[in-house]
């Protein structure tokens, strides 16, 4: 009798020393399961480092996006300025006016400037006279500006010429005045220009 109960209370014992056991890891992983670590300094650092990262390539794709557009303003620009500089001829005349030789010389130095670019020069004329003969005027227009900014240095492969003869009016008015507007020669760049000119 004395036996049984010893076996008993030590059945007991065992069961209780189980059930404290299997608490405590029970609590142990419940404990782990809810407990979040913090950052340590150099995690807070290393994030902070890859923000202030991603924000200057943004700015620095914003800031090439705005020297593009920049750039891509001035150069067209630049190629307005050239192409609406029209130069003139007398009637029946394809001899270089004064005016037009001055207006030729720059357009020399602007093309030294930009060593890319290629021109094409239109002959143009007004309604008087055959559409044959206009044609032929015309081209020895365009011809002789092409010849000028040849003489000034301008390579002969950068230049090209057409004539339209009376085809193409600026003024399709029957006046003196719209015919001193349609002997021209006008001017069209070929290509998209690579670089800029220097800052004043």
């Amino acid at each position: 009798m004395k036996a049984k109960q010893i076996g008993f209370g030590a059945l007991i014992l065992l069961f209780f020393i189980s059930s404290l056991f299997l608490l405590s890891c029970t609590k142990k992983i419940k404990s782990e399961g809810t407990v979040t670590k913090p950052p340590t300094a150099m995690e807070d650092k290393t994030e902070k480092s890859k923000k202030e990262i991603g924000s200057k390539e943004r700015e620095l794709r914003e800031k090439a996006l705005r020297e593009e557009e920049a750039r891509r303003q001035k150069e067209a620009a630049e190629r307005a300025r050239f192409e609406s500089e029209d130069i003139y001829f007398d009637f029946d005349q394809y001899l270089l006016s004064d005016s037009a030789k001055q207006n030729l010389n720059r357009k020399a130095q602007w093309l030294k400037q930009f060593p890319s670019a290629k021109a094409l020069i239109e002959g143009h004329c007004d309604e008087r006279g055959s559409a044959e003969y206009n044609l032929a005027l015309g081209q020895k227009r365009a011809d002789a500006a092409m010849q000028y900014l040849i003489s000034l240095g301008i390579s002969a492969n950068r230049l090209s010429s057409v004539s339209f003869g009376e085809e193409k009016p600026m003024d399709p008015r029957s006046t003196e005045e719209a015919w001193a507007k349609n002997r021209r020669a006008h001017f069209v760049l070929k290509i998209e220009l690579k670089e800029l000119p220097p800052k004043a």
